[in-house]
């Protein structure tokens, strides 16, 4: 009988993922306007959002934009990721915010290592403060909320689309959202369930979850009964899981003052 050929690796995923993957190789290589690949920065900030714009996800890097990104997004091999923190399936768009002036940097041994990553904390928290205003729901779904740092002025970034239009008609529809949105939080409950000692960030991000769900669900009711969306503002995060500024363990004071 004779053999089959096998076929190209990259042949075998689905329509939709190999169009995030393109897409996602596009904005990778992007230049900005030095002619530099705004992913090649060896320290850096990313944020990810949702089909709606939504930020979820904050992070930094001193090990290139890229191969963060790219772990992210493409194999499972982030805590993020494996832990059901963040699903891929929601990520539509990418920020990068590079920090150029630290591209020597790279060990703990170099003696401006302490002022890069000093930097890196800042742009993070300022990032992360960004996106929870930003945010409907003020809050996001890091497992680990960044250092508390001093707010600073973000240097340039890019933002890139990761989705093409036929994907978001594909992944794009409500009901469809609405259940892998619940699935994702039964996977993340059953990491809970199955570690029994997981992080409190992990709990918290279990509870944003449970609300983004709630409320995208409550959307599409409202407009299968001809009736305006709900206020975002009718969930209080805050009241649900406390202050999203900061750590507890690290400010257990503060937090206790302000609930």
């Amino acid at each position: 009988m004779p053999s089959i050929p096998r076929p190209a690796r990259n042949s075998l995923p689905a329509p939709a993922v190999r169009d995030f993957r393109g897409m996602l190789d596009a904005a990778l290589n992007a230049r900005d306007e030095h002619g530099r690949q705004w992913s090649d920065a060896r320290w850096g900030c990313y944020a990810f959002y949702d089909y709606d714009g939504e930020p979820i996800y904050v992070g930094q890097t001193n090990e290139r934009l890229r191969a963060r990104v790219r772990r992210h997004l493409t194999n499972q091999r982030t805590d993020a990721v494996a832990m059901r923190i963040l699903d891929v399936f929601e990520v539509a768009e990418m920020e990068l915010w590079p920090l150029w002036e630290f591209e020597d940097v790279a060990g703990k041994r170099h003696p401006d290592y302490a002022a890069a990553q000093q930097r890196l904390n800042a742009v993070e928290y300022t990032a992360y403060l960004k996106a929870i205003r930003e945010s409907r729901f003020k809050a996001i779904l890091n497992e680990k909320i960044p250092p508390v740092s001093p707010t600073i002025d973000l240097p340039t970034s890019g933002r890139f689309s990761l989705i093409s239009d036929a994907t978001r008609r594909e992944r794009g529809h409500p009901d469809i959202r609405i259940a892998r949105r619940a699935e994702t939080i039964s996977r993340l409950a059953a990491v809970a369930h199955e570690r029994g000692e997981v992080s409190d960030g992990l709990r918290r991000v279990l509870v944003i979850q449970g609300v983004r769900l709630a409320y995208i669900a409550a959307v599409r009711l409202a407009y299968a009964e001809g009736r305006p969306p709900p206020d975002p503002s009718a969930i209080d995060v805050t009241g649900l899981v406390g202050s999203v500024l900061f750590e507890h363990e690290d400010n257990p004071g503060l937090f206790d003052a302000n609930g």
